[in-house]
């Protein structure tokens, strides 16, 4: 199974790598995958919750004890709570943004899904999502899990990312490349 992941590495990978394998042995990688993505959307609504996970200034025991609460709220599963609290311990919790997107990762590869970073002027609506995510389908022959973002500076239009692929349809591209060809007439 390690091999297959190779392709993750650093810091983050070999934790999401760790905590992957031992989610399979422990048959939770579903439930892990959900925790992690709480943990993320926890992340994305409190300033709070990323300062104590990023800031060097808070010590070992505060983090270990500020994520044991958050945990306990959302009703981690057991082996979320140990990893995520291992970090804290080994001054690693700095690496769970990277750790949960690395996880996700190996998560899609064992179901045959891929997954694509989608970034947008504007909030897709859901009609929106589920067309792009019917296009990329048809075009990669598997299903695709949708990470989304806000970029209000794009403009418009959308910048894709599929693995080492970039489909950038944004205008804030096109008006640059517009600018640099009028400078170069």
């Amino acid at each position: 199974m390690a091999a297959e992941h190779a392709h993750e590495s650093g810091l983050a990978g070999r934790y999401a790598l760790a905590v992957f394998d031992l989610a399979q042995e422990e048959r939770a990688v579903e439930t892990v995958a959900r925790d992690f993505a709480a943990l993320k959307g926890l992340m994305g609504q409190s300033p709070d919750l990323t300062r104590l996970i990023r800031a060097p200034v808070f010590s070992r025991e505060e983090q270990a004890a500020g994520m044991n609460g958050v945990l306990h709220r959302m009703e981690a599963a057991p082996l979320t709570r140990r990893f995520v609290l291992l970090l804290a311990s080994k001054r690693r919790l700095f690496a769970l943004p990277d750790i949960v997107r690395a996880y996700d990762s190996m998560v899609a590869k064992q179901k045959g899904e891929m997954s694509a970073q989608v970034t947008s002027a504007r909030p897709l609506s859901e009609d929106e999502t589920a067309e792009l995510k019917s296009i990329l389908r048809s075009k990669l022959s598997r299903d695709v899990n949708l990470e989304t973002r806000v970029d209000p500076s794009l403009l418009g239009g959308l910048i894709v990312k599929v693995g080492s692929r970039m489909i950038d349809s944004s205008l804030r591209t096109k008006l640059n490349g517009l600018r640099m060809a009028m400078r170069g007439a």
